[in-house]
């Protein structure tokens, strides 16, 4: 699965995160991490859950982070373990007409919440694409319906979602 979304150079991390985590339709329930090219990372605000190193990610903005770089990674929920790879693919000149942030493409839809990271995605998909799969009807139950698209990615939702964002 994957998002294309424009964003500023200017934002935040953490209003990065809370981008990627609309336009995966995740709850942020969990922590994130964002990891930079020279291993710089920039996490949550909590200073319990603070690693060694690790810096804000509300006090670093993404043209700092990336350095020059075109790339940085984003690890979302250290359990399920949601490895993003966030790549600069054109910098593009301000457009004082288009709202920001915006998604302008993607596929896929995005994993649930909870459930066990990639290999447990690919169960989840296994259950869900076959009504004869031993393990459809609770993962059904568990997801609160019975189908779902593992192609589907709601450009137009997104972007609703995106609209309530202040950068």
């Amino acid at each position: 699965m994957w998002r294309r979304i424009l964003v500023p150079q200017t934002i935040t991390l953490f209003k990065l995160h809370t981008v990627i985590q609309l336009a995966f339709g995740w709850t942020d329930t969990h922590l994130h991490e964002f990891t930079a090219s020279d291993g710089q990372r920039y996490g949550t605000s909590d200073p319990d859950d603070h690693a060694a190193g690790e810096v804000a990610s509300e006090r670093v903005r993404l043209s700092t982070a990336l350095a020059g770089a075109r790339t940085l990674r984003y690890e979302y929920d250290f359990g399920d373990s949601w490895t993003h790879r966030i790549r600069v693919e054109k910098v593009l000149a301000p457009d004082p007409q288009l709202r920001l942030p915006r998604c302008v493409d993607g596929g896929g839809a995005r994993p649930p919440e909870d459930c066990g990271g990639a290999p447990g995605y690919e169960d989840f998909l296994q259950a869900m694409s076959d009504l004869r799969h031993p393990e459809h009807a609770s993962t059904a139950r568990w997801l609160g319906h019975e189908s779902w698209d593992a192609n589907a990615c709601e450009v137009a939702d997104i972007n609703d979602g995106l609209a309530d964002i202040r950068l």
